[in-house]
């Protein structure tokens, strides 16, 4: 109580600090709209915050994005002081927003994750040359700039700093892709191990994938939702063949995820880890993700590992616990039931971004504090500046699934005899979040807080199965890939596994503060993900499963960075159905994007003991 009335104390502070801020920016900075020519002859609209002092010289900070560098106008301000960006601008760097190709008020016709051509002849033009010739004509024309520019960027402007990367333009001296839309098919934003993550892709086309005449300030309206529960309004609509017929024709990268169902040359082209060998070794990246996003948490941990592994920079990686996007916010002290102990987006802001730019671009400072891995571990809540990842170490232990849902250290033994059984019914899929998400009003609760959301709701079902250990005596601490090794059996040609890895608080837990929560026995979701079962042997070519035949599924989940407390338990799920975040597999083998409503039919789903194994990353003292 007494924490609640000092923060309505402090509330009237608080709005005059950023009122301040506010106003500081507006009186020192000038917005000028550019519109920059590329080498094909397309002009790009950039709008550029400079700093009014003309005494020095200030570094360029860009983002390419196709999410708008609103609010147009030269006379209208974004809101910089709400959160960490707002050191940039206290730093008097040139901060600068351009539309990409196609996108608002730039010329162009605009390609969903365009590829990179490393053979580019005369005129051709990809993301890394439209960013070249960006960089290019900034540095030459924009008043007062030091000659140094750094590029960053959250989500699909995450994408964009990558192939910034590429250019290897001389001025280019930093780059830092966060939460980097990276793998549109094996595990980021649409398609997660060949499953189709339906309610992001739905929500998001809709309104994001519809054309674009001509350059606007007006941005497109999203799909209309008939009624406001998210759930029911998915599972009403049924096959993916009836989402189709509501996006209509114009969707041009709808009819792209429709036409192109497995992993093909359209999706490998649009692997955004495929070159980065290209990246001069003069070129820092930073790169930047959460480990509760539910969109690019994959994005982040494996671009990190593909330039670590293919180039020859200064590569360094930061993953705190955050939702997608939620270190450049103000807050960061927790997500949804789950507290942080400290507002870790601001630390971030302050720490690292900021110190990271300054080094390479104002040859201020030092960056000696930001190690190769900067990783956050929840249930410890404590940031940890590591040498390396995976941590030397780290090992990998298989632990087995057990009779009467135990999970224990697995033995020698693999034989396949004992198993658990469900019946999964697509009629009545397990929902990813415990209560009614509605569309008014919480329109993010599907990107963020299912990620940590208590998981009792699940592990009540009969079609989940769950196993955990006793009650743990020591901590325990989980650091790299999850890697779920399981032998199944399955009544009909085709399913879906989905392994969620839960710490289960004590019954008595609660936290210092107080919550408004029931946390005593919280099951909370440290790391889910899914994989689509014909995808088993090869995402390129899927293949049926023999009926009731033992078969191997195997793959692995996100990285995780979690301390199980001394007093938890850890607990495993497992079910075949996460609805309405990742589409309903008809259970038979065919193209799913083709099923109609009539094809989803009920299996029997077999998980067999002691030859299914869970191999968890555990960080040795």
């Amino acid at each position: 109580m007494k924490k609640q009335l000092l923060f309505l104390l402090l509330m009237p502070i608080m709005a005059f600090a950023q009122i301040a801020d506010s106003a500081w920016i507006v009186n020192n900075y000038t917005k000028t709209d550019y519109q920059i020519p590329m080498r094909d002859g397309v002009k790009l609209f950039t709008t550029v915050y400079a700093p009014k002092n003309s005494t020095e010289k200030h570094p360029i900070i860009l983002t390419r994005t196709p999410y708008s560098c609103a609010p147009y106008g030269e006379n209208v301000f974004g809101k910089f002081w709400a959160g960490p960006r707002k050191y940039f601008f206290e730093e008097q760097y040139i901060y600068v927003i351009q539309d990409v190709r196609g996108r608002w008020m730039s010329e162009g016709v605009f390609e969903d994750i365009r590829p990179y051509q490393p053979n580019k002849k005369a005129n051709e033009t990809d993301e890394a040359s439209d960013a070249y010739d960006a960089i290019d004509w900034m540095v030459r024309n924009l008043p007062n700039n030091n000659g140094n520019v750094g590029v960053f960027g959250t989500s699909y402007p995450g994408f964009y700093a990558t192939l910034a990367a590429h250019s290897n333009h001389p001025a280019l001296k930093a780059v830092s892709p966060q939460a980097p839309v990276t793998e549109w098919f094996l595990g980021d934003d649409f398609h997660h191990n060949g499953a189709f993550m339906l309610a992001d892709a739905f929500a998001f086309y809709s309104g994001f994938g519809k054309p674009r005449p001509k350059p606007t300030t007006i941005g497109p309206s999203g799909f209309k939702f008939p009624i406001d529960d998210n759930f029911e309004f998915y599972l009403r609509t049924g096959a993916i063949t009836n989402y189709t017929k509501l996006m209509g024709d114009s969707i041009k990268f709808w009819n792209d995820l429709m036409a192109h169902p497995n992993y093909d040359q359209f999706w490998q082209v649009r692997n955004a880890r495929k070159n980065v060998e290209v990246i001069s070794p003069n070129i820092p990246t930073l790169i930047v993700g959460g480990l509760y996003d539910a969109e690019d948490c994959y994005g982040a941990w494996n671009l990190y590992k593909a330039i670590e592994s293919k180039a020859k920079n200064n590569n360094k990686i930061v993953m705190g616990p955050w939702y997608h996007g939620q270190w450049g916010a103000t807050d960061g002290t927790k997500l949804g039931n789950i507290q942080w102990g400290s507002n870790t987006s601001d630390w971030y802001g302050k720490n690292i971004e900021l110190p990271f730019f300054n080094f390479y671009l104002k040859n201020k400072g030092t960056i000696d504090q930001i190690k190769e891995a900067n990783i956050f571990f929840s249930g410890s809540n404590e940031w940890k500046q590591l040498s390396s990842w995976p941590l030397q170490g780290m090992q990998m232990e298989p632990y087995a699934l057990g009779k009467n849902g135990s999970f224990a250290k697995a033995t020698k033994t693999n034989t396949v005899s004992s198993f658990d059984e469900y019946v999964s019914d697509p009629a009545k899929p397990v929902a990813y979040i415990s209560d009614v998400y509605l569309m008014k009003s919480k329109p993010n609760r599907h990107y963020r807080e299912y990620m940590n959301e208590d998981q009792r709701f699940a592990s009540r079902r009969t079609d989940v199965l769950t196993y955990q250990t006793p009650i743990l005596e020591n901590d325990l601490t989980l650091a790299g890939p999850v890697i779920a090794d399981l032998m199944v059996a399955i009544s009909s040609t085709d399913a879906d596994f989905v392994v969620k890895i839960v710490d289960v608080f004590p019954d008595d837990f609660d936290y210092a503060s107080g919550s408004n929560y029931l946390m005593g026995g919280y099951q909370m979701l440290v790391r889910g993900e899914i994989m689509r079962g014909k995808y088993r042997d090869s995402f390129e070519k899927p293949s049926p499963f023999v009926p009731n035949k033992p078969t191997k599924v195997k793959f692995a989940l996100p990285d995780v960075a979690h301390v199980f407390k001394k007093g938890h338990r850890l607990m495993v799920q497992i079910q075949s159905t996460w609805f309405p975040i990742a589409d309903r597999n008809p259970q038979k083998f065919m193209n799913i994007y083709e099923a109609k409503n009539e094809d989803f039919k009920k299996a029997n789903i077999k998980i067999f003991h002691n030859a299914s194994t869970i191999s968890l990353p555990i960080l040795k003292n």
